[in-house]
């Protein structure tokens, strides 16, 4: 299987489709959230404290916001809860599980809320080291069979290792993607210009946007 295929097998898995009227929705409904407790729709209360130690891990606080500061966490859940198909849905929960059992069963602790940050991190990178074209194409391969056995009805099996690869590689896309797609960065972080101006067709970056990527 080329390594293009076996990457979009992957990231389907997640859901990861634009469903522009939805997509607008869970923006307005995550930052209405920001004010107030979140309280996971889709994820379990612990898998939701989990959640958001992750995605402050992959995108921490800097000279910018972290990824829960900008309701990333929010919106990963809402996506998955309101756009992803019931088997993408089947499939992301029990890979989010997988993790949490090796979180737990690395740091000894008995309770997915209890994890740390510093517990986690090393899954995490563990389960997001490079492992060559074969390596994704054996995952992606994976996991069409799991995609196959569940729509047929059958029992679906996927080892624990690529359940894991499954759910870190789908959730830094889904974390960088939530990230650019949220209003405070899309303003304040990127380069942003509602009404565009003259057309530049070659330009230095630099010069243009200070370096920044341009928000829209």
């Amino acid at each position: 299987m080329e390594r293009r295929t076996a990457l979009r097998n992957m990231g389907m898995a997640m859901g990861l489709t634009v469903a522009t009227p939805t997509l607008i929705s869970l923006l307005q409904s995550c930052q209405q959230e920001a004010a107030v407790l979140w309280t996971p729709k889709f994820f379990s209360s612990d898998q939701g404290v989990v959640l958001t130690k992750l995605v402050d891990i992959i995108i921490p606080k800097t000279d910018t916001p972290s990824a829960s500061e900008v309701q990333v966490h929010a919106f990963i859940d809402g996506y998955i809860n309101e756009v992803s198909e019931p088997g993408e849905q089947e499939l992301m929960n029990m890979a989010f599980t997988a993790f949490i059992a090796k979180a737990l069963a690395d740091s000894g602790k008995t309770g997915a809320a209890e994890l740390s940050a510093e517990e986690l991190e090393p899954v995490l990178a563990a389960a997001l080291a490079t492992k060559g074209p074969e390596a994704e194409s054996q995952l992606s391969e994976a996991v069409a069979a799991y995609q196959q056995a569940l729509a047929a009805g059958e029992q679906a099996v996927l080892d624990e290792a690529f359940a894991r690869t499954l759910f870190a590689t789908n959730l830094r896309g889904a974390v960088i993607w939530a990230y650019k797609t949220s209003e405070y960065v899309g303003e304040k972080v990127l380069a942003y210009l509602p009404v565009p101006g003259g057309w530049t067709p070659c330009g230095d970056l630099d010069e243009l946007t200070g370096g920044k990527a341009w928000s829209i």
